[in-house]
């Protein structure tokens, strides 16, 4: 019998929520439809269902960037779940990734979105002076970004130092492939940072690429949790992307 939070256990739930992913013929018959809500109805036919729940076609920008965000979270918690008690902190921290943005929007003295103060994560910080905006965040479940706010352009450093920080031991050491794991998502960050225009997607690709290649070597290794999250986040991305383009750009069709 496997042990529920062993790496065995997490390895096979990890296996089995792979295996679910939604595949490439989906994606290409997703991204011909023109409109908002045949999209959706096509969409909720695939394994990206989950995703869309609390989104629909009367849906605002704001309401379905909140959803995504929001089933993001509850994907980390669930694998957070999974996994052996010292990796769980480390895997918890992935749950902040899609505020970054806008942590650092707020640090540049950016303003305000009426969104903001209704979004539970969001209403105490956003609510703030921006006097006292740093303090509430070094008080709150962000409490590690707090010393990049005098520098936002180091934010995504701020959350990677913190990352490493509750890594039970350091990704050299953490078994074979999650250095690897790191070297590709620096490698690809660094790439998108000096991309071209309309190179993103092929990047997105290219690295999506190189992390299956990596999770086919993790076996049962800590590491395959986090490359499972990473293929899930390109995911999202693309299901954004999709949704976001019909809403934003009626007037768009397919190439």
């Amino acid at each position: 019998m496997i042990e529920c939070g062993s790496l065995e256990y997490a390895h096979a739930r990890l296996h089995a929520r792979h295996g679910q992913r939604v595949g490439e013929a989906d994606w290409r018959r997703i991204e011909v439809v023109r409109e908002f809500a045949p999209l959706l109805e096509l969409a909720r036919g695939t394994s990206l269902r989950p995703w869309l729940v609390g989104i629909s076609a009367d849906s605002s920008v704001h309401q379905v960037e909140a959803s995504l965000r929001g089933h993001w979270r509850a994907l980390v918690d669930e694998v957070v779940a999974w996994m052996p008690r010292p990796w769980q902190a480390s895997l918890a921290w992935c749950a902040v990734l899609p505020d970054l943005a806008l942590v650092q929007h707020l640090a540049r003295g950016g303003e305000t979105a009426a969104w903001m103060q209704v979004d539970r994560v969001w209403r105490e910080l956003s609510g703030a002076q921006p006097q006292a905006r740093r303090a509430v965040l070094g008080a709150g479940p962000f409490a590690a970004l707090a010393v990049a706010w005098p520098a936002p352009q180091t934010m995504a450093q701020a959350w990677q130092t913190e990352w490493q920080r509750r890594l039970p031991k350091p990704p050299s050491a953490a078994g074979d492939t999650l250095g690897p794991v790191v070297r590709a998502l620096l490698d690809h960050g660094r790439a998108f940072a000096g991309a071209a225009l309309g190179e993103g997607w092929l990047l997105r690709s290219s690295l999506h690429a190189r992390l299956s290649l990596l999770l086919r070597r993790a076996a049962v290794e800590p590491a395959a949790a986090f490359i499972h999250l990473a293929l899930c986040a390109l995911d999202l991305e693309r299901l954004r992307a999709e949704l976001l383009r019909r809403m934003l750009s009626p007037r768009w069709k397919p190439a």
